[in-house]
Parts: C-alpha cells; sequence; structure tokens
C-alpha cells in the first residue's frame, strides 16, 4: 500500500519559486550519497529549535515513564537486539516521546539513572514534525520541498522526525547502517534530512561516510514488527523486494572493507543521506552534547506495507507537497 497523505502546508507554486539544489550539488549527492549544505538553517532558527529541545528534555514527566532505553549496539541491521521494541516504542510514530540512552543507568541497579534526566536521553521522536510547532515549521518547509523535487520526488512524505543527543560522555556509537532498512519501501526511497544544532566533532561523534556506497550496497534487510507484536526483528527482503531504488546507477557488489570519511559540520548544516548509503556515528566521550534533528522522506508512491516497525499515523505520513 502507499501511505495515505496529509495536507502540505504551502501550495506547490510556493514551492517551485523555492531554492532546490544545483547541479553541482546534485552531482556530488548522487556520486557520493551524501550531500553537506552549509548554512540551511539560520543561527536564530538554530539556536531556537536547540533551545525547544533542551526545554522537552526538562519539562517531560519521568514519574510514569516505561525507562525505554534506545540501543544502537550490536549489528545494527541484522539483530533484533540493536533496538527495543516496547510498546511505548512501536506506538511513537504519531507521539514525541523520550528514549533513554543504555549508559544512563547503573550497572547494578537497572532502572537507576546515573545522569540527570535532560543528560540521560538518546533522543525524542517520532512527530515532531506535526506535533510541535516549532520543529513542524522548520520541516514541511518549500526549501525541503524544493529539495526533495531536486532528488526526482514525486510525493515525498515525512516521518520519522527525531531529536538525536548524542549525550556527553555517554552518546553511544552508531554502527554502520542504511536507513532504508528502518524505513522500506518497494523499491527504497529513504533520504535522510539531518541538521547539525549543535557544531558536529570527532570528538562528539560526527558522522562518517563510505562514498559512493548507496550504488554497491543493496537493502537485503528490513526491520519489521514482529508478527505477534513483541517486538522487532530483522527480516530479509525477499525475491519481491528491490535492493535499490529504481533507476539507481548501480555498481557491481565488491567484497571490500568500506572506509568511511569523517565530516565535522557546523550547527546549522543539513546533511542529504540516501536511504542506502552506509553511515555511522562513533560515541560521544567528550564533556559536549551533539545534538540534531533529523526527520526522513520517502517517496509516496512506493509500496510501505504494514510489516514496517513505523506505520502511517491515522491521517496518514504528512506531504512536502502535491503535483
Amino acid at each position: 500500500m502507499a501511505p495515505s497523505s496529509t495536507s502540505p502546508p504551502s501550495s506547490p507554486s510556493q514551492h517551485q519559486n523555492e531554492e532546490g539544489l544545483t547541479p553541482e550539488q546534485l552531482q556530488t549527492y548522487t556520486q557520493d550519497g551524501y550531500l553537506i549544505i552549509p548554512n540551511a538553517l539560520d543561527a536564530s532558527t538554530t539556536a531556537s529549535l536547540l533551545q525547544e529541545a533542551q526545554d522537552m528534555l526538562s519539562n517531560f514527566p519521568i514519574e510514569d515513564h516505561p525507562m525505554t532505553k534506545f540501543s544502537t549496539g550490536g549489528d545494527a541491521q541484522n539483530s533484533s537486539s540493536a533496538h527495543i521494541g516496547d510498546a511505548y516504542f512501536l506506538t511513537s510514530g504519531d507521539k514525541i516521546r523520550f528514549f533513554f540512552e543504555e549508559d544512563a543507568f547503573s550497572p547494578t541497579s537497572p532502572t537507576t539513572l546515573t545522569k540527570p534526566k535532560h543528560r540521560a536521553i538518546n533522543k525524542i521522536g517520532h512527530y515532531l514534525h506535526e506535533l510541535h510547532p516549532a520543529f513542524r515549521s522548520a520541516t514541511l518547509t518549500p526549501r525541503h520541498a524544493a529539495i526533495a523535487r531536486s532528488l526526482g520526488f514525486r510525493d515525498p512524505r515525512v516521518l520519522q522526525s527525531m531529536v538525536i543527543c548524542k549525550q556527553p560522555e555517554i552518546g553511544g556509537r552508531v554502527k554502520p547502517h542504511q536507513d532504508s532498512t528502518f524505513l522500506y519501501t518497494n523499491p527504497p526511497s529513504a533520504v535522510g534530512f539531518w541538521i547539525a544544532l549543535e557544531d558536529a566533532t570527532a570528538e562528539n561523534g560526527c558522522l562518517s561516510f563510505a562514498k559512493g556506497s548507496h550504488r554497491r550496497t543493496p537493502i537485503n534487510s528490513r526491520m519489521v514488527r514482529k508478527a505477534d507484536g513483541s517486538g522487532v526483528e530483522f527480516i530479509d527482503v525477499g525475491v519481491d523486494g528491490a535492493g535499490y531504488p529504481k533507476d539507481l546507477n548501480v555498481e557491481k557488489p565488491e567484497d571490500r572493507e568500506e572506509t568511511y570519511t569523517l565530516e565535522e559540520v557546523k550547527a546549522g548544516t543539513l546533511v542529504l543521506i540516501h536511504g542506502n548509503l552506509l553511515h555511522q556515528s562513533e560515541k560521544n566521550l567528550c564533556e559536549k552534547s551533539r545534538f540534531i534533528y533529523t526527520f526522513h522522506v520517502i517517496e509516496g508512491l512506493n509500496d510501505y506495507d504494514e510489516r514496517n516497525w513505523l506505520q502511517p499515523p491515522e491521517k496518514g505520513f504528512s506531504r512536502l507537497y502535491t503535483d
């Protein structure tokens, strides 16, 4: 099934007047699988979103929280232990919820925090782009719609918006992964819009990318809900599941160890990430956080089935525009 829709925040004519990607930018994205766009958000908007995130961390109630952790350990694409699949997580697609870092808890008391709550959260998700006014305004924009047009989307839908905190000293390592594994359409279509709210450096866990891996690394597995509703698991995409987006210039897969390029970026930078691209980040061992805001866009005309862990809200995934 293709996901149903919600109304875009502005008209298609407005989108057409906004700046998309230049030919040079599109070439870089097509070749490397990611694109860095400095100063995509102005300093005032970036600082405002960071403050909104910090306010949410300070003000969310912890008394009735199930203390759900978000794990990035293990083999992030082939092990059900890589993510916690409790009901709090599985029903977060149309809510704003808070997920703890694994290392924020005492090793001898699994429910006892060793950090104050605002320094213990791994991420906030997954419906900020609709439920939080500031993040909605920063997501459903004519600029992002123009970028989606440049990338060839016909019916771009927004889903899985998150603030990822990468907390000082405990922000977990994220092993190499491909975003389309977690938001699978057939054929794959996911693109990550990743926005730095603070400077992302080698010390606090910036991203690194296997350049060009999106053209030689198919999506072989996908994260789905278990049939009994007890959590999530990874399954093969199967013979009917495409491994690459339509019309992608694919290279012959190689038996090689990927080389990762570390990319430090300033606050306000937008990074576009192809859904097939292998990327990762190291643990944050320094005393400075690395807050970012990210959301994903999928092609609404592609099949997004009921097995995906994140299901469309009642009114459907948010639309960036309607052709």
